[in-house]
């Protein structure tokens, strides 16, 4: 059973509230963005620092806003690029045991206490993700938000990994290893992987003109017409339809190891 809720819980869901509204005020008036996300211990000499700040000042130019973790690292050098850019620079800060420290290179800075406030931010108000290589809290951003498209709970927009020699790895472990029993194979259209920063910019404008990450889409809009049901979903897109599954394609769910008998599939081997 639970316990009656204490006065320092009542208090903790205040300062959940006030995360969220200070958030929503201050996100709401930038513009079209691009969340950038990447290892906190890159350091400037590092390829991968110098790629970030060339890609964030490329996207400041280009009239994005660039939206950080706002620590050290990756974070530090997208902040810089667009910075010196003179585009928006924006850090969402995150109070850690072991404090991390904001960078200098930031036009608006918000302070959490709670990453899944922080996390709404990230997504709500990005028009694309870029990954460049990190730990577990770059992972973290990438996979809830392959699950957030996947699902249907966001429209969809690109989501760039940025680096092969980091990231193949891993999509072709996703590739061998989940398709087709777990997930479906279209659903590894939802991100793509670059190694220059024209490429990522690029792609993003692309995105943000037309939706070409999401190939579904239209034939998910007619089925729409047809008797399909949107989601009622306020961080949904109008193009967001529910399916059997719940997720883009609604297929079926397939038992590990197990003939798809609809399909007519054979199990891997």
């Amino acid at each position: 059973m639970f316990g009656r809720m204490d006065g320092q819980e009542s208090w903790r869901i205040f300062r959940i509230m006030a995360e969220f509204v200070e958030g929503f005020e201050t996100m709401s008036k930038v513009g079209r963005a691009v969340s950038i996300f990447g290892s906190a211990r890159a350091a400037p000499r590092d390829r991968i620092y110098k790629a970030a700040e060339t890609t964030a000042a490329l996207l400041a130019q280009s009239g994005f806003a660039v939206i950080t973790g706002g620590g050290p690292g990756i974070m530090e050098a997208a902040n810089k690029g667009a910075f010196e850019a003179g585009g928006q620079s924006i850090g969402l800060n995150i109070t850690l045991p072991q404090e991390q420290e904001s960078n200098r290179y930031q036009t608006t800075s918000l302070d959490f206490h709670y990453f899944y406030a922080r996390k709404v931010m990230f997504v709500k108000y990005a028009s694309a993700f870029i990954c460049f290589p990190g730990g577990y809290g770059t992972l973290d951003e990438f996979f809830e938000t392959l699950t957030l498209i996947q699902t249907l709970k966001v429209e969809a927009f690109p989501i760039i990994l940025f680096g092969s020699h980091f990231w193949r790895g891993l999509a072709d472990w996703l590739k061998s290893r989940l398709v087709p029993d777990f997930i479906d194979a279209e659903d590894l259209d939802i991100f793509r992987i670059v190694d220059e920063p024209q490429t990522a910019v690029r792609l993003v404008r692309q995105g943000v003109r037309r939706h070409w990450w999401r190939p579904a889409d239209e034939a998910l809009v007619k089925a729409a017409g047809n008797g399909g049901g949107r989601l009622n979903n306020p961080l949904a897109g109008p193009k967001a339809l529910a399916t059997g599954e719940g997720t883009r394609y609604g297929k079926r769910p397939r038992r590990p190891g197990k003939a798809h008998a609809a399909a007519g599939k054979k199990p891997q081997q």
